[in-house]
């Protein structure tokens, strides 16, 4: 079948895992409590941060919520993504529903593109709406300018996200678990990114990791844009270090995804949970 076809067939992953999250209102209203119960703590964590700490970004000194609220928003991005893609196929196998998936002549890929499909629609307008509310509220300074250079720069980033939750779901269908390991990978990944605080507090050697950090590059990226309103100035070489590491990340988990899914097919074991 044609790309075009394969495509053709998103929109109805995408109304029905839309009906069946409507379905389930507290849980989306939870969520966002959540993210509001994580605002308000920081905003008194803030309270004990010596602003002289913080860094500045072209030039502007920011304040502890301007600086945790890009990282609460990136890092909401990064557990709702990686948590989607890595439990799209397994949540189809326990629904019953992957082996019919799979009888129809459509690839593996747009099922799982299906999958996530409504999350990486709907996860750039949380993005938006948690740090638009946030800036109002607490009268963060933000500009308006940087708004599209930081979307280009989450797009360069989205791929790295992917690829890592492909890796992880290949090993949720060959072990039947999983998702510890995934919270875990996620909260080491935060840690050296400099999303709640400044990477200058970290020993030596973990400030080296997060320099290679694609979570702490495109952090700092959202930063430069949105405080110190570099705009396009700043995320051109953030977007050529993301590139390569997207890449990879992406090879590899199409790789042992699709490995895993061929390994469970042979084995008889694809509709096992």
């Amino acid at each position: 079948m044609s790309a075009t076809g394969e495509l053709a067939k998103v929109p109805a992953f995408v109304r029905r895992d839309f009906r069946i999250a409507i379905s389930y209102r507290a849980g989306v209203f939870g969520g966002l409590l959540g993210l509001a119960a994580h605002a308000l703590v920081f905003s008194f964590v803030g309270k004990l941060v010596d602003p002289a700490r913080l860094p500045e970004f072209g030039g502007t000194r920011v304040t502890y919520m301007e600086f945790a609220t890009i990282g609460i928003a990136l890092n909401m991005v990064v557990v709702l993504l990686l948590a989607q893609v890595a439990t799209a196929i397994r949540s189809e196998q326990m629904l019953g529903t992957l082996e019919s998936l799979l009888a129809t002549p459509t690839r593996v890929g747009t099922i799982q593109a299906g999958s996530a499909a409504l999350a990486v629609i709907s996860i750039p307008l949380r993005l938006a709406l948690f740090i638009t509310v946030l800036a109002i509220i607490f009268g963060l300074d933000f500009h308006a300018g940087g708004i599209l250079p930081s979307a280009v720069l989450v797009l360069a980033f989205v791929p790295f996200l992917w690829g890592i939750g492909l890796l992880a779901a290949g090993a949720i269908l060959t072990f039947r678990r999983g998702v510890g390991a995934l919270t875990a990978g996620t909260a080491a990944l935060s840690l050296v990114s400099g999303a709640f605080f400044p990477l200058s507090v970290l020993p030596a050697w973990l400030q080296t990791i997060a320099n290679a950090n694609p979570l702490a590059i495109t952090i700092d990226g959202l930063r430069e844009a949105l405080i110190g309103g570099s705009a396009w100035a700043s995320i051109g070489s953030d977007v050529i270090e993301l590139a390569p590491l997207s890449i990879v990340a992406m090879a590899v988990g199409v790789m042992a995804f699709r490995l895993a899914l061929a390994r469970e097919r042979r084995n008889g074991t694809l509709g096992l949970y």
